[in-house]
């Protein structure tokens, strides 16, 4: 009968001790990825996966620094006497070949543009992402690099995914940025990452997410809890944010659009593009999405 007891309780805790290294080798990897995504241009996502000129447009090769020794690779497009500028950013796992589809629109509106890549992606300083917490300071050296190197007095931005949330942080840090346009961005990431863990790979998000955070936040220096843009994007009021949403977003759901747009103040834009998949509002409809996008910067730049 002992022999018996201590062979089940042998084996339980043999069976506890895999579940728990399963939990955290999964956890390890998913961090991992998370921290250094791949990435492959793809056009049916992005379009384009040249550069400026397949859209007629000049541009220059720039690199400029950011306050933590990070070197960022992006283009300039100038725009005939024109001392405003559109910052566009790019999301997880993508390079600033994302905001090409938009830019003629944009540039031929009157606005200079400034596309680059964010650390760890393109062509920019290899290190690792952070979901947008180090990333807001990549987006702040680009606003000192339209301001110092080309004496731009007027500045927006336009960030899709994870670049979405990074802008919605560097915009409520930073007034020089004067309006907003806001893509396919979450709302919480912890929620987000929730939602994936279950939808996508079947399994409970507890332990998975509070795991994995912790790892993230002890492999990276971030903090989780600082890049929820629902909780700050009220204090960008009175500069207008305009926030656009698929649908059908297959991988972060329009609910996170939602709960963004409630959670701004005015003055504040809300679009519900009949996109079924992820970041495709461009795709759903492309001479209403560009006509809308740059007649906002217009009013308001």
């Amino acid at each position: 009968m002992k022999t018996n007891r201590k062979i089940i309780v042998t084996t339980a805790a043999s069976l506890v001790g895999l579940l728990i290294a399963g939990v955290l080798t999964f956890s390890w990897i998913l961090s991992s990825n998370i921290m250094h995504p791949s990435f492959v241009c793809s056009e049916e996502h992005f379009i384009y996966c040249g550069d400026p000129s397949q859209l007629d447009l000049s541009f220059e090769d720039i690199l400029f620094q950011v306050d933590d020794g990070n070197t960022l690779s992006g283009w300039y497009m100038p725009a005939a006497a024109s001392d405003k500028a559109i910052i566009f950013v790019h999301g997880h796992g993508a390079d600033r070949h994302e905001g090409m589809r938009w830019f003629k629109a944009v540039h031929e509106a009157g606005f200079n543009i400034l596309a680059f890549d964010l650390r760890n992606q393109g062509k920019s300083t290899k290190s690792f992402s952070t979901m947008g917490y180090f990333e807001k300071r990549d987006v702040l050296a680009a606003l000192d690099y339209l301001q110092q190197q080309k004496n731009i007095q007027s500045m927006g931005i336009f960030g899709t995914s994870m670049g979405a949330a990074t802008s919605i942080m560097a915009m409520e840090a930073d007034t020089r940025i004067r309006a907003g346009v806001f893509e396919a961005g979450w709302s919480n990431l912890s929620d987000l990452y929730g939602e994936i863990v279950e939808q996508y790979i079947g399994l409970p998000r507890f332990p998975i997410v509070p795991i994995t955070t912790w790892m993230l936040e002890q492999r990276t220096g971030m903090e989780m809890a600082k890049v929820n843009p629902e909780n700050i994007l009220a204090g960008i009021a009175p500069r207008p944010v305009f926030i656009i949403h698929c649908s059908g977003d297959d991988l972060i759901g329009f609910s996170h659009g939602e709960r963004n747009y409630a959670a701004a103040n005015e003055p504040k834009e809300f679009w519900k593009s009949p996109c079924q998949m992820h970041a495709r509002a461009w795709q759903s409809d492309p001479q209403y999405s560009e006509n809308r996008v740059s007649s906002y910067f217009v009013k308001y730049l």
